[in-house]
């Protein structure tokens, strides 16, 4: 089963400065590698209701940035900035990313550059919809 890889999941001490709560010590590599593990597996919860395929594979997904305070940030976009539920899936994101054990926050920032084109998808989504 192919996945995507490419999209960057990293901590933000930036980020984490910005709140008033004071910064705990950084995330160790272990607890990053899981966090970004149930991130993803939470995100692939997520579906476009038009589309059967998950918007982590269908590569909607930009950016997921975890700060030390474990406040996560996810900049997505939408297969086009028409789409019926624009209005509904930045809250079906954060709802699914707050659910991840040992989130404190999440925030989805809708972002439409650079727009998405189906060369975004992952293997396994192409293969779902018959786009090989």
């Amino acid at each position: 089963m192919d996945t995507r890889t490419d999209t960057p999941i990293s901590t933000s001490d930036d980020f984490a400065a910005s709140w008033d709560e004071p910064q705990k010590s950084a995330l160790s590599q272990a607890e990053l590698d899981k966090l970004t593990d149930d991130l993803i597996a939470a995100l692939k919860t997520v579906y476009d209701p038009e589309i059967p395929v998950d918007i982590y594979e269908l590569g909607l997904i930009y950016r997921v940035d975890v700060s030390d305070d474990r406040d996560v940030v996810v900049d997505m976009t939408l297969t086009a900035p028409g789409c019926p539920v624009a209005g509904e899936m930045p809250g079906w994101v954060e709802a699914a990313v707050s659910s991840v054990e040992g989130v404190r926050s999440a925030r989805a920032n809708l972002v439409f550059d650079p727009p998405w084109d189906a060369s975004k998808m992952s293997d396994e989504a192409k293969l779902a919809l018959n786009m090989f």
